[in-house]
């Protein structure tokens, strides 16, 4: 094999482009169709819009829009702003950016650490309303002296980029035997380029793009019509308006994929291939491996995009509470079993007494072992419950009970759950009246849970 950059570079600009094209066998396992991953966050900038940032400020300089000393302005979800800025800070350029206030602070500081300016917006803004990211791009522009709009969502140097490059690559990569191509949409540049490219090589390559729900673009790709959208996670891709760089025409089908689908395959490839992306990849390989089940064909090639590097999601998707906060990851199930493992071993596992034993016996076990409930066992069944705080008020009252047996002043029977039970499911039936349940494994009680474990579970500190 011939090992890549036997030659030195004369600035980091020659180096975009020509990603690796991965199998992802692992993640992939048991299906027959192989599936391809093109590194994108192998560029430079760490994304494929390392590929369009480039070509959109030459044309840019071609067409005597940007001259020396100019400004670049565009509304960027932080990748393009990199593609963008990384070709500015070589060619002299100032660069302006317009983010939504969802993305990642790592890309707002990646966007600053390459010298540029960053505008923060509101996410949640009709696409009409002045503060919406693309419409406060147009208005700086307008402001600032020297400036050019990048507008990557209507640029056809976007889509060309795409079909110039990444296409050729991808064709030459799989020597041709790629038969699906599976991505996202942003601006639609990557799907729209790869896609025209692929089908004038073959035209039975079959594109099918992937879309966030909530985003409009599959919505309007089937149906030609603006439906209602609603909020998503992912970064980077779908949208509430029509970029003219998605090129419908080439596209095949459109499916929609879940923010939790999306994050998860994201989250399982760094620790299944090794690879750090972030969601829009997750979405792109969730896709992509549905389409192979599908065909269940072991001579189609599907090969999707990883659009970027993970590390710019260190403190989303790969942050479990903010996962959690986001209800798009499960809380891990804890065990009655496990909860009571985590106890310190400072007492016996299940400290009882027989109905037969005298009360001065039970409240001796509960100050010595510091339990505040006990069971009382009778041919290991228990028959009834002893609560500490109403034992020893019945006890300062009457103290001729001290001497009596339990069986004459016990509560009713503790409930019984299974080792196995999720902790979650004990809040019903740990009560003021009943505070705590006996555990039962194989026939066996092999310990007592409280009201008191499961909140000390509850704040973190068991």
């Amino acid at each position: 094999m011939t090992p890549p950059h036997q030659q030195a570079y004369d600035s980091v600009l020659p180096t975009i482009g020509w990603t690796p094209l991965i199998r992802l066998a692992r993640i992939g396992s048991g299906i027959r169709t192989p599936v391809y991953g093109k590194a994108e966050y192998a560029n430079p900038g760490g994304s494929v819009k390392d590929r369009i940032g480039l070509k959109i400020i030459e044309d840019a300089e071609k067409r005597g829009d940007l001259k020396p000393g100019g400004v670049i302005v565009e509304a960027t979800s932080g990748n393009t702003g990199v593609g963008l800025a990384l070709a500015a800070a070589l060619k002299g350029y100032r660069c302006i950016f317009t983010m939504p206030d969802k993305m990642s602070q790592e890309k707002v500081r990646l966007l600053k650490a390459y010298g540029a300016e960053v505008v923060i917006v509101p996410t949640a803004v009709p696409p009409d309303h002045p503060e919406q990211y693309t419409n406060k791009a147009k208005q700086i522009v307008k402001e600032t002296p020297g400036a050019i709009l990048a507008n990557q969502f209507h640029n056809q140097v976007n889509p060309a980029a795409h079909y110039e490059t990444t296409g050729p690559e991808i064709w030459t990569q799989t020597e041709g035997r790629v038969t699906h191509f599976v991505a996202g949409a942003g601006t639609g540049g990557t799907i729209s380029g790869v896609g025209k490219y692929l089908k004038e090589k073959n035209p039975k390559v079959r594109i099918l793009l992937g879309d966030p729900q909530g985003s409009l673009y599959a919505g309007y790709g089937k149906t030609q019509q603006m439906g209602q959208g609603g909020p998503y996670k992912v970064e980077g891709i779908g949208g509430d308006k029509i970029p003219t760089t998605i090129w419908y025409d080439v596209i095949d089908d459109f499916r929609t994929v879940s923010d939790r689908d999306a994050f998860a395959m994201a989250r399982r490839m760094a620790r299944e291939e090794g690879i750090l992306v972030g969601g829009s990849a997750g979405l792109n390989v969730a896709l992509a491996l549905e389409i192979a089940r599908e065909l269940d064909d072991p001579n189609a090639c599907v090969v999707t995009i990883l659009c970027d590097t993970g590390e710019r999601y260190l403190s989303k998707l790969f942050n479990d509470e903010w996962m959690q906060e986001n209800q798009l990851l499960d809380t891990p199930r804890v065990t009655v079993e496990e909860l009571l493992q985590r106890r310190t071993p400072n007492a016996p596992s299940l400290v009882s007494v027989a109905p037969a034993a005298a009360v001065r016996q039970a409240l001796t076990l509960m100050t010595t072992w510091g339990v505040s409930q006990i069971p009382v066992l009778e041919d290991g069944r228990c028959v009834g419950g002893l609560v500490e705080n109403t034992l020893m008020t019945k006890a300062l009252t009457q103290p001729a009970l001290l001497d009596r047996p339990v069986r004459e002043v016990m509560d009713a029977p503790f409930a019984v759950v299974d080792a196995l039970t999720p902790t979650e499911r004990l809040g019903p039936i740990l009560t003021r009246e009943s505070p705590a349940a006996l555990v039962q494994k194989g026939g066996e009680l092999i310990g007592i849970v409280s009201r008191y474990d499961v909140l000390q579970q509850l704040i973190g500190t068991r």
